[in-house]
């Protein structure tokens, strides 16, 4: 019985990863093309820019053929510092607001 090395995964996956970056990537362009504004804009291209980098992290990366813990272990801190700032961002608002209300009499 032959003992391979490594894993092996298909070209196929990556081709069909590369090809989705490309029309994603597209769709960031025209969002731009199409003048598209305000938070509609920001959502959009946001949200195109955390799925290009979710599927390079899981498939180039190798993250989908990690074990569970393991991607926790690279993947959690991040996630935990980006709620970390929005909940620094919200506290920073009721700061900024408190010091208007009190500075200007309203």
């Amino acid at each position: 019985m032959a003992h391979a090395e490594g894993q092996h995964h298909p070209l196929g996956v990556y081709f069909k990863v590369w090809a989705l970056l490309f029309i994603l990537s597209t769709f960031s362009y025209l969002v731009d093309f199409y003048h598209v504004q305000g938070y509609l804009r920001w959502t959009l291209i946001l949200l195109f820019m955390f799925l290009k980098a979710g599927f390079i992290i899981s498939v180039f990366m190798h993250i989908k053929w990690e074990r569970w813990a393991l991607s926790l272990a690279i993947l959690g801190p991040p996630t935990l510092l980006l709620i970390f700032i929005a909940m620094m961002m919200i506290e920073g608002d009721y700061t900024f607001l408190t010091r208007a209300i009190f500075f200007t009499g309203s």
